[in-house]
């Protein structure tokens, strides 16, 4: 079996493991919600760089990336703990109600497995997403230079990012796509401006 096939065989094993345990939209939530977490704290730290003026772009990096690495192991430890506890909890009720043992099966397998994917997805999420709003400021710091800051131009891209998961988010909800996305991009607006407001003086 080929790397590729392999690959595409674990996702069709992880798929399957979600849908039986009805936790795509758990996984979706985790998803949309650490993601939104992260992008917002990379916005706030921004922000807050914004304000202070510092000098040195790698400082900015290592600050930035520090609290995102962070993010990403809370979001995979606490993920994990509390799905594991409800995997074993929903197994338990469902052996109960069919009077056996489904240890040995897929339901089995899903009270390890679950728990380890949606504990990824939590905490590669905000990683994934921050990582993304500090490349600007890595091509900065290789020396590329661009019209704007790239404070300013990190910032813009995860307002970005929030707009964009706004948009997914109601995509999903089934509610107005650009409704949601307009709301959080107003969360990230409020918090740029209170930032600016008690730590700009």
């Amino acid at each position: 079996m080929t790397n590729r096939s392999h690959l595409s065989q674990l996702l069709l094993d992880a798929g399957f493991l979600l849908r039986i345990t009805r936790s795509q939209g758990i996984a979706r939530r985790y998803f949309v919600v650490n993601g939104f977490d992260g992008a917002l704290t990379m916005l706030g730290l921004l922000m807050g760089f914004v304000v202070s003026k510092p000098t040195d772009l790698a400082v900015v990096i290592s600050v930035c990336m520090g609290a995102a690495i962070a993010l990403g192991v809370s979001g995979v430890s606490s993920a994990y703990v509390s799905e594991s506890a409800e995997r074993k909890h929903s197994l338990a009720q469902l052996e109960d109600a069919m009077i056996s043992d489904l240890s040995a099966g897929a339901h089995g397998k899903a009270v390890f497995w679950v728990p380890v994917l949606i504990a990824l997805i939590n905490g590669c999420a905000p990683l994934l997403i921050s990582a993304l709003i500090v490349v600007p400021l890595w091509l900065a710091y290789a020396g590329v230079l661009f019209p704007l800051s790239s404070l300013y131009l990190a910032m813009l891209v995860a307002m970005v990012l929030i707009f964009l998961l706004g948009v997914y988010l109601g995509r999903i909800s089934g509610i107005s796509w650009l409704r949601s996305g307009i709301q959080t991009l107003l969360s990230a607006a409020l918090t740029v401006a209170l930032i600016y407001l008690f730590a700009g003086y």
